[in-house]
């Protein structure tokens, strides 16, 4: 059995301003920060071998206060990277034109091969994602590794362990540092393969690190 657990990187300054951010890097907030801490807190006695992140500077961010917890040097890992969100990245959700709100609306509402002009389709970054958790299985035997990524990346991973289309409708809240482990097992009563054993858990975050609706 292979165990893998996912987290989101902390709340970052675009998270705040409603910014969309795909690729584009965006520093954590202080709360972010916190967030990244109380997850690395919890991680630190769970026998986590590898902290394999997304080369973007908020999961760097992300994956280098979860090292100070679980003393393991990260290394980074392009495929993790979000969704490339093309013409939309930088601009703020609520200063969309109507035509531009349809165009993000591709990659939430189930739209076969759902894709942002010049962006990556949905198709792509679940093809990507879901090589690098397969990667996973060539760690040494008992690894326990942690892959810090990002909010739509992880949706989709999790959305093809569970044998849904890379465009399917997103119906997964995985909030800023929430935790999730997914497992490669051969179980008389669960499909061969990958599957979720949990998913956008915050029980480490205490209120001082939970947002508004979170509270």
């Amino acid at each position: 059995m292979t165990q893998v657990y996912l987290i989101r990187h902390g709340e970052t300054e675009w998270n705040v301003a409603r910014r969309i951010q795909g690729q584009t890097d965006s520093k954590l907030t202080s709360l972010g920060e916190l967030q990244a801490r109380q997850a690395g807190k919890r991680l630190k006695n769970m026998g986590i071998t590898h902290i394999i992140a997304s080369d973007l500077g908020r999961t760097r961010q992300t994956a280098q206060l979860l090292a100070e917890y679980c003393h393991i040097e990260p290394t980074f890992d392009s495929r993790l990277r979000e969704l490339n969100m093309g013409i939309l990245e930088q601009r703020r959700v609520d200063s969309l034109t109507p035509e531009e709100e349809q165009q993000r609306m591709l990659i939430l509402d189930g739209t076969p091969n759902g894709r942002i002009p010049q962006g990556e389709s949905l198709t792509e970054l679940s093809t990507r994602m879901r090589a690098a958790l397969e990667d996973c299985k060539k760690l040494p035997e008992g690894s326990r590794p942690v892959l810090v990524s990002h909010g739509i990346a992880l949706g989709s991973l999790l959305g093809n362990v569970l044998g849904l289309p890379p465009y399917a409708e997103r119906r997964l809240r995985l909030r800023n540092c929430s935790l999730s482990l997914v497992e490669s097992q051969n179980s008389p009563w669960l499909a061969p393969g990958w599957i979720v054993e949990f998913a956008g858990d915050t029980q480490h975050l205490t209120a001082e690190a939970l947002d508004e609706i979170q509270r």
